[in-house]
């Protein structure tokens, strides 16, 4: 055991029905229906390649879309057809999550197979809505539909899903509390490298936090300036803002607006506090840019007009960061500066992931949007380790206990079946 959980070393799968669960979230090309990036399911093809090749009967179990929004959920099956050609054999799918006919396609499952369900989203007890709003235990989630159809057909559970270790939910959490349970390779690796790194990391250690999921990240950031681990936080996109805002410069209104919309303002009174402890620590943009009329004009934090939408940091930010990460010893990244995916406001984004490649620090990258710049930029070889969760990594990097660590530690004592 490594952290007191099972790895699938000390599982015996020949022959057996083996539940996985892992993170293939992907972007999506929702007119053709097509995968705009595979990293994800590149990194748990050893897992699933070793418990097949040693006779399991291997069942997926994956999300795909945001975990909020329903009309972001997708069906499953593009990553089937991706899975196959990695794994050189077929990984059939079927369009049923845990009905009859996804139990019955488990059952005729013979040795060496491998069967895609669908989005396991589709099953409403998997949504966040549900996780947030009823807040049930992992031993009222053992009672879900979800774990009672599908844990009678397996002997085993195996988790290889660290990129959605933060969540609460029954595809993740149920299972090990009626199965013997393991955590597949990828999610063994990036558990030990995260924990390594943040038992002792190189001084000086630089966290860039960006992105427009920022509610882990002030949590974060409460953690690690808290605890000593981060000798400097470099803030962009919406975490910059807010920042900002709390500081009492003017983002525009537009920004505020979007900001309100998001659910975010209550995290100024966060920043304030921050600000407040840590100012010497928490490095804030000093220009913004927008687009105005077809073309990137950049402004002084604090002297946004009024119209003006915030999309990327300026340039003066953007040197004085790079000379930050240049000289750092371990460097953490979760989030984009702005909106990286479009010509005009990708610069600040560019010139980070540049420093990145040029620093001699331990550099490591976390996220999704994190993860797709760094190939936009053709930047994967130069970054140290790149970890598949965002959200896991920032709640790990708090020194919370993640709900599927939690999970899988009472699942690994198991030896038989309690159902």
């Amino acid at each position: 055991m490594r952290f007191g959980i099972r790895t699938i070393d000390e599982i015996d799968v020949h022959n057996k029905t083996v539940l996985c669960r892992v993170d293939i979230n992907q972007p999506i090309d929702r007119k053709t229906g097509a995968l705009k990036d595979t990293t994800r399911i590149e990194a748990c093809i050893k897992t699933l390649r070793e418990l097949s090749g040693n006779g399991a009967k291997l069942v997926l179990l994956a999300h795909q879309g945001s975990d909020i929004e329903y009309k972001n959920f997708w069906t499953t099956e593009p990553h089937s057809a991706v899975l196959s050609k990695l794994l050189e054999k077929p990984v059939r799918f079927i369009d049923d999550v845990c009905g009859p006919a996804a139990r019955e396609a488990i059952s005729s499952l013979k040795t060496g197979d491998i069967l895609l369900l669908d989005n396991v989203r589709f099953v409403s007890e998997e949504q966040t809505l549900f996780e947030t709003n009823l807040k049930l235990s992992h031993e009222e989630q053992a009672k879900t539909l979800l774990v009672r159809k599908l844990a009678p057909l397996a002997d085993i559970y195996v988790c290889d899903a660290f990129a959605a270790a933060h969540r609460d939910q029954p595809s993740l959490c149920g299972f090990e509390q009626v199965l013997p349970s393991a955590m597949g390779r990828l999610f063994e690796e990036e558990f030990c490298v995260v924990a390594a790194l943040m038992e002792k990391p190189e001084r000086p250690c630089v966290f860039v936090l960006g992105g427009a999921k920022i509610n882990d990240a002030f949590m974060m950031m409460q953690a690690v300036l808290g605890g000593g681990a981060a000798d400097t936080v470099l803030s962009g996109g919406l975490v910059g803002e807010v920042l900002l805002w709390a500081k009492g410069e003017d983002i525009g209104e537009r920004a505020r607006e979007f900001i309100k919309k998001e659910g975010y303002e209550p995290l100024v009174d966060t920043a304030k506090e921050l600000l407040s402890k840590y100012r010497d620590k928490i490095m804030l943009p000093c220009d913004l840019a927008s687009v105005e009329n077809g073309a990137r004009v950049e402004h002084k934090a604090g002297a946004v007009p009024k119209n003006s939408l915030v999309l990327d940091i300026g340039s003066e930010t953007s040197a004085k960061y790079q000379k930050v990460i240049r000289s750092a010893k371990t460097v953490f990244v979760n989030g984009p500066m702005g909106v990286f995916e479009e010509a005009l406001t990708e610069a600040g984004t560019k010139a980070v992931w540049d420093a990145l490649a040029d620093t001699q620090a331990y550099t490591v990258i976390g996220g999704g949007d994190s993860i797709t710049a760094t190939k936009k930029y053709g930047r994967t070889p130069d970054i140290d380790y790149i970890c598949t969760g965002g959200g896991a990594l920032i709640r790990f990097l708090t020194g919370e206990e993640l709900p599927v660590v939690k999970a899988l530690r009472y699942g690994s004592k198991l030896t038989k079946k309690q159902i």
